[in-house]
Order: C-alpha cells, then structure tokens, then sequence
C-alpha cells in the first residue's frame, strides 16, 4: 500500500489564467500569496534572488486524470510513447509541479513572479530560492520531442 501524507499548502497563486492551458506561460504575471498564519518575514530575502522554485498541486485534476504507462506526448502520435515519469504533467500520480519562475519583487505577504505556469489559486506547496549550485551537473540532453512539443510553451499570449 502507498504511503500516504498530508500537505497543507503555504500559499496560493493569484493570476489571471484561470484555465489550464498547454502553451503561452510566457510573461505570465501572478503572485503567490502567503498563507496568513505564516509570518511576512518567511519571504525576507527572496527579492535577492532572481528565480524561486516553486511546488504546487495540481488542483483542478483528479485521481482519474493519472495514466500509468507509456503514451505519445501531448497524445500526439508524431512522438514516441514514454512512460509516466518522463512527462511532467498534471497525469503522474502524485499530481504534483513544479515551476522555475523570475523574482519581479516581494510585497508584505505577496512575491510577485513572472512566468509560472500555474492558474488562478492553485495551491502552492513550497517555495524556495533557486540555487545555481543545485542545477544539473554534468552535461544536460534529452530527446527532441520536449523541445518540439514546447516551442510554444514560453511564447506570450496574444
């Protein structure tokens, strides 16, 4: 049996996506606000960073929408069937993201970020700085079908 455990969100994003979308993050405003039992100063000194790493549950899925196994990406057949844990969507089992986005500024119990993929009052689990250090070592690749798939990913909507 799984274990199981309970998370409580430490804040919620306020944007104006309220729809989940494939593509067009891109200059995505939004904030993500604290929790009020969280003290304001759990935030002092992430204005000293540029990028926060930021997790989340993904709210508006359910138990149903998790597929266990190999499908094309995006269910289009131009790319190869690729099992559960080499996507990274809202179908994987713990229905958990996460999301790189800029540091524009922290106000009070708001930090306002730019590019997080992430709609209106999605949960956010944790937050915390982004460290050059903790990137990956060693040389990155990867197949061509991500590149492919998000050519449009970070484009700005129009």
């Amino acid at each position: 049996m799984p274990e199981q455990y309970q998370i409580e969100a430490v804040a919620h994003v306020i944007n104006q996506r309220p729809k989940v979308s494939d593509d067009y993050w891109g200059g995505v405003p939004s904030i993500i606000r604290l929790r009020d039992d969280l003290p304001e100063d759990t935030l002092a000194g992430l204005s000293d960073f540029s990028h926060v790493q930021v997790v989340f549950k993904f709210h508006l899925a359910s138990p149903e929408d998790v597929h266990l196994g190999a499908r094309s990406p995006r269910n289009d057949p131009r790319w190869e069937p690729s099992g559960t844990f080499a996507h990274r969507n809202h179908r994987r089992p713990a229905q958990i993201g996460t999301s790189h986005p800029r540091v524009v500024k922290v106000e009070g119990r708001d930090l306002h970020v730019l590019d997080l993929d992430a709609v209106d009052g999605t949960p956010v689990l944790d937050i915390a700085p982004w460290f050059a250090e903790f990137g990956p070592r060693g040389e990155v690749h990867q197949p061509d079908w991500p590149a492919e798939m998000l050519a449009d990913y970070w484009a700005v909507h129009s």
